[in-house]
């Protein structure tokens, strides 16, 4: 069973609770109390079934190798693996709302270039701008009385 969109079973995304807690540890490669004591700490937050059973989506997995990885190989603390999936899951949500905010702001800059062509639809035809600077000025002194 691969991990990652692939081998779900039909309907299921990376965010489904399908796994049981004996089969997530296996596919992390951790042990099930490892899995409940990061749950009681926060680090996951695996979902309930009806009975109260844990069940682990794919994202979930991941996330428990990527705390494994940390731990291991980083050899960061629990507490700072907490803080560092905190602050991604913060860079998730910004990047969001920074790409949310760029599809507004292009919708806004559509609407003004479209404000603009209307307004420019609505201009005169008969009249002609005149560039000041190269226009043509006659000084004419009045006749003396």
């Amino acid at each position: 069973m691969t991990i990652g969109g692939q081998g779900l079973p039909p309907g299921a995304s990376m965010d489904s609770p399908i796994f049981v807690i004996s089969v997530a540890a296996e596919l992390a490669g951790l042990h099930a109390q490892t899995l409940r004591s990061y749950d009681r700490l926060g680090l996951v937050r695996p979902g309930r079934a009806a009975g109260g059973g844990r069940r682990y989506s794919p994202r979930d997995i991941a996330l428990l190798r990527e705390v494994q990885r940390l731990s291991q190989e980083e050899g960061v603390n629990l507490a700072g693996i907490k803080r560092i999936i905190e602050l991604e899951q913060v860079v998730d949500e910004l990047k969001s709302r920074l790409e949310e905010l760029e599809r507004e702001l292009a919708a806004a800059h559509a609407a003004a270039e479209q404000a603009a062509a209307a307004v420019h639809a609505s201009y005169r035809r008969d009249l002609v701008p005149v560039d000041r600077r190269q226009a043509l000025v006659v000084w004419r002194p009045k006749p003396r009385s």
